[in-house]
């Protein structure tokens, strides 16, 4: 199924009110499974994503833009802008929106203020950015030539990692230490209790 946004464009100045501009993709059917057994992974079997990722997503957007250089020889500037722009994204939306209820407190032992998720965590966090891009980008002033590259970028980095699958996702998540197993391990720790 398509995520499929339109851009508010009527509340923007200088634009006529009838006309929308329309940011929408397929996220491919391979990675919509891959989202929805991590959903079951985390959500319904209390396991997590081991952290920090290898390759996490900094790793990741690298691999990609070198696959393009690779690919395409020389390419735009806008390509490295816009997977620097995806990358802020997803660094400013993992605490706000991309993490499920039983991983914030591994998101809070893991990141520090003075890292970057896109430095700890990987394909599987990132790929919950896609699915919410859209709504993102929803207040977004993006003029139309803009929008349709950044269309296309994303479709074609979503061909990457759907072709990488195998190299950026996991196989196995690792179980999640009970809270209150691992609450009485630090009591226990604590007062020199065995």
């Amino acid at each position: 199924m398509p995520q499929l946004s339109r851009l508010g464009a009527d509340h923007n100045e200088g634009r006529n009110s009838n006309t929308y501009n329309f940011f929408y993709y397929m996220i491919p059917p391979t990675l919509r499974k891959q989202l929805v057994d991590d959903f079951e992974f985390i959500t319904h079997l209390g396991k997590l994503v081991k952290l920090p990722r290898t390759p996490n997503v900094n790793d990741i957007f690298k691999t990609y833009f070198d696959y393009r250089l690779k690919k395409s020889g020389p390419i735009a500037d806008s390509v490295e802008e816009i997977m620097k722009g995806l990358c802020c994204y997803f660094d400013k939306a993992l605490p706000v929106m991309l993490l499920y209820n039983n991983e914030r407190q591994q998101y809070q032992e893991a990141c520090p203020n003075d890292i970057v998720p896109s430095a700890i965590y990987g394909a599987e966090h990132l790929l919950r950015l896609f699915v919410k891009l859209p709504e993102l980008l929803f207040h977004a002033n993006i003029e139309g030539d803009t929008l349709a590259e950044l269309q296309a970028q994303i479709l074609d980095f979503l061909r990457f990692l759907r072709k990488n699958q195998r190299a950026f996702f996991l196989s196995s998540y690792h179980v999640q230490e009970d809270v209150e197993n691992s609450s009485d391990k630090r009591f226990c720790v604590t007062h020199n209790i065995t």
